[in-house]
């Protein structure tokens, strides 16, 4: 491919980071990635092939460094903290992490002409569902700090547009989920609270049980129903979203869902297959907070990036969590 010029992906070493990082290494673009390793995993990347830098957004010489040192083109932001329940506890921690830091990196982005940003965002920004699928012309209410800390930036990237004319494209993912197909990298927080692998944990014995939280939901079987996306997919999202602004077209917000969704015990019942192994469970009150219904229409995703859902079937994402569960697990990543 034609050079392009460095890419600099923030908290590349996480989760989707990571998978995104082994995405764009397969399409021949240079990487630096930038983590301050609070919740990422160095086994994660393949340091042969990318440039990492471990630091922190908020220091601000060392982001003038790396800007005059590897000239980026392009930003990948995946640097946020992204607990719901904690950000309710510790607000002041997620506004300093998830808004106030990325200034810092906006101000660096736009001392050197760095003028593309393609930002992992979320359907939190949504707030409570007031219509399934939920489209991008949902009005935007978050309800928890995470959400709002991610608007907030949106907010603040659309703002830098009108003002020095950046363009940027959000990317609002639903439940990320799945494993790298391959099995060299995988799902592995610290806490860990995502379903699948916390169902897969409890098959393992890493956990006693699986704890469902609530089943009066007006649903079919009275558990939360969700949109599971994989995260190759969304991988290839920021790589088309990157290709979208390469190609000088507008700042946009798009959706990153397979438009169906399945229950807490339907995903229980899939790992069961797959497993072959019953899941030890308990049954919890509602969580505050939990919507009964969370389901993306992509439509707009397919319409201005060309990307849609390969792995629309959530038996895949838990069959590659489980491959990579049971696995040589090029980590369970050491902390």
């Amino acid at each position: 491919m034609e050079d392009q010029g460095a890419l600099l992906v923030t908290g590349g070493a996480g989760y989707i980071g990571s998978h995104t990082v082994k995405h764009l290494l397969q399409r021949g673009e240079k990487i630096v990635v930038l983590d301050n390793m609070v919740y990422g995993h160095l086994d994660a990347l393949p340091m042969d092939r990318v440039t990492f830098v471990q630091g922190d957004l908020s220091d601000a010489a060392l982001l003038k460094k790396v800007f005059a040192e590897h000239k980026p083109r392009a930003v990948l932001h995946f640097a946020a903290y992204c607990y719901v329940g904690e950000s309710v506890q510790e607000p002041l921690k997620y506004y300093r992490n998830n808004v106030a830091a990325p200034l810092t990196l906006l101000e660096a982005m736009h001392a050197h002409g760095c003028k593309q940003f393609i930002f992992s965002s979320t359907c939190a920004t949504y707030g409570d569902p007031q219509f399934i699928p939920m489209d991008e012309t949902h009005p935007q209410q978050p309800v928890n700090p995470y959400g709002a800390s991610k608007f907030m930036l949106e907010r603040i990237l659309r703002d830098c547009e009108v003002a020095w004319g950046l363009k940027a494209v959000f990317l609002r993912y639903f439940n990320a989920s799945g494993c790298d197909p391959d099995g060299e990298i995988g799902e592995d927080h610290s806490p860990e609270t995502h379903l699948i692998p916390r169902i897969l944990m409890a098959v393992t014995g890493e956990a006693d049980s699986i704890t469902v939280f609530g089943t009066d939901y007006p649903t079919p079987d009275g558990t939360c129903i969700r949109d599971y996306i994989h995260v190759m997919d969304l991988a290839r999202a920021h790589a088309m979203a990157l290709d979208h602004l390469r190609a000088g077209r507008p700042s946009t917000a798009v959706n990153l869902g397979t438009g169906r969704g399945f229950s807490v015990k339907e995903i229980i019942a899939t790992a069961e297959t797959i497993t072959g192994k019953k899941v030890p469970v308990t049954y919890g009150a509602r969580r505050a907070g939990d919507p009964a219904e969370l389901v993306a229409n992509p439509k707009r995703a397919k319409e201005l990036l060309g990307w849609e859902a390969q792995y629309k079937d959530p038996r895949s994402h838990i069959q590659h969590a489980w491959n990579w569960m049971t696995g040589p697990r090029k980590g369970r990543y050491a902390k």
